[in-house]
């Protein structure tokens, strides 16, 4: 495991780099992606470096870590997020982009070996430890599946919505045995209200930071801004 602490603009430019580099080398790249605060100026640092180097999309396959049950409004949706952040500026073909849902979510690891596998994730880290909506005590062992939201995810995203009644309380999600089977990864973490959930990932505390399971990937990168690297 690889940790680097840095700037939260000079963190988005590493990242980019990372997705933008994989490209040149192969244009048909599987992406795992996440949504959030977290990545959009890795995004938006992806849509720049495309345009400027000419980096086709058009053969990339992408597959989102989670998607809400139940989500209140389209706006709501990671689709629409993702569509907002990143889709709609490259010239990927959405048919090759893929959200797990109730009506896939059984089979969505095995989409996801029919593709070859991930080639490169990314993700955020919850206040929690949860990675994509792997709330704490998630068996290190699951697949994608169906899970209530904690308490503390369900605040934490309500500044996304007009009030914390409109949040999901479901959420379907990547499980973190479909993360660590990912060839490549990248975890980013902005903030104070980061620092526990790092410093636990770091110490490799268990099933209660599920974050804490990528020690045992040969092949992460963590990216910390100070704040959320204060307590290492």
């Amino acid at each position: 495991m690889k940790i680097i602490i840095d700037t939260k603009e000079n963190i988005a430019s590493l990242a980019s780099d990372q997705f933008i580099n994989l490209l040149k080398r192969k244009p048909n790249a599987v992406l795992g992606l996440a949504t959030g605060s977290t990545p959009i100026d890795t995004y938006k640092q992806i849509i720049k470096k495309a345009k400027e180097q000419n980096i086709s999309f058009k053969d990339v396959k992408t597959f989102n870590l989670d998607e809400y049950v139940n989500y209140p409004f389209y706006e709501a949706s990671y689709r629409f997020f993702m569509d907002d952040n990143l889709f709609n500026h490259v010239d990927i073909n959405k048919e090759n982009t893929h959200f797990p849902s109730h009506e896939n979510y059984l089979d969505y690891d095995n989409q996801i070996k029919a593709c070859g596998g991930v080639d490169l994730q990314i993700l955020g880290i919850g206040a929690n430890g949860h990675i994509g909506f792997n709330e704490p005590n998630t068996p290190f062992d699951s697949l994608t599946h169906v899970t209530d939201l904690q308490r503390k995810t369900i605040e934490d995203n309500a500044r996304f919505f007009s009030s914390i009644d409109e949040v999901p309380t479901k959420a379907i999600t990547m499980g973190l045995t479909t993360i660590m089977n990912s060839k490549e990864i990248i975890l980013i973490a902005l903030g104070e209200n980061k620092a526990d959930a790092i410093k636990a990932l770091v110490d490799n505390v268990g099933v209660s930071c599920p974050a804490s399971i990528l020690n045992g990937h040969d092949n992460v990168t963590i990216y910390c801004d100070k704040a959320a690297a204060s307590k290492l």
